[in-house]
């Protein structure tokens, strides 16, 4: 069990990739917090697993099957969870897919993919969003997960991935500007090397070995961390006592990069 340390029982969250790594963590991370909990994902027997974690503990969930990379999926989804859990207060558009490939071998549908999912989409959802937070003149909280990568990259591989995530930092800092007046807080966590299937996938790509747990020898603890690491950084940010932090990116990546 996920120990309760902020109420987020008036909350309506949307998590975004919840099918595996980070996004299951934070949608269970939530729903521990009392929030009612949208899950989002490609995979419908992921959510479905999920699903049944959080109500076994007594939460409350609603599966929405969403691909990002089609726009009138990503529109409707808002409009879903409205309709059915009401009006969402919180997102954490976490969804995201990687390269591990040397710009000059990627093909052009794969780069219009990426850029889809990593930034379109998450750029979409969060508007989408905001429009409902605006117009009920209700308060939220958005929380965009970025990299490390955004601020740092080797030339191993993976470079449309950096430039997606440099991107979302951007995003989480002009749209916390504009948003500022309503109130809606958007900030960013950019991790760094965690255990997830993401990043067992750019391990295998970049032939630097075979799952998450191969680039500790790379890391100054030589250590990955695992989702949970974040918890704490995700609930400081949707606090209600952290009213005044946003546009925000907050590195979590226990020390793998200097920036």
């Amino acid at each position: 069990m996920i120990d309760k340390t902020i109420d987020l029982s008036n909350d309506i969250a949307i998590v975004t990739g919840a099918t595996s790594g980070l996004g299951w963590r934070f949608a269970k991370l939530l729903a521990a917090q009392g929030a009612s909990v949208a899950i989002a994902g490609r995979r419908v027997d992921r959510l479905d697993a999920l699903a049944k974690e959080i109500t076994d503990d007594g939460g409350t969930v609603l599966c929405v099957p969403t691909d990002m990379s089609d726009m009138a999926q990503v529109e409707a989804l808002t409009a879903t969870v409205e309709a059915h859990l009401g009006l969402p207060t919180i997102l954490v558009n976490n969804a995201g897919i990687a390269d591990g490939q040397l710009a000059t071998k990627l093909d052009v549908a794969f780069i219009e993919q990426l850029i889809a999912v990593n930034l379109t989409g998450p750029f979409l959802l969060a508007r989408e969003v905001a429009k409902r937070l605006i117009k009920a003149k209700k308060s939220g909280r958005i929380v965009n997960i970025a990299s490390i990568a955004a601020y740092s990259y080797d030339g191993n591989g993976a470079a449309l991935y950096s430039t997606s995530k440099g991107a979302i930092a951007r995003m989480t800092e002009t749209l916390a500007v504009e948003w500022a007046q309503f109130p809606i807080n958007v900030n960013a966590i950019a991790p760094g090397i965690v255990k997830s299937e993401m990043t067992d996938f750019m391990a295998q790509r970049m032939q630097a070995g075979e799952q998450a747990e191969d680039f500790a020898a790379h890391t100054k603890r030589k250590r990955v961390p695992t989702p949970d690491f974040l918890d704490s950084t995700l609930l400081f940010l949707l606090d209600p006592k952290s009213h005044a932090v946003t546009g925000t990116v907050i590195k979590v990546d226990d020390g793998q990069q200097g920036r």
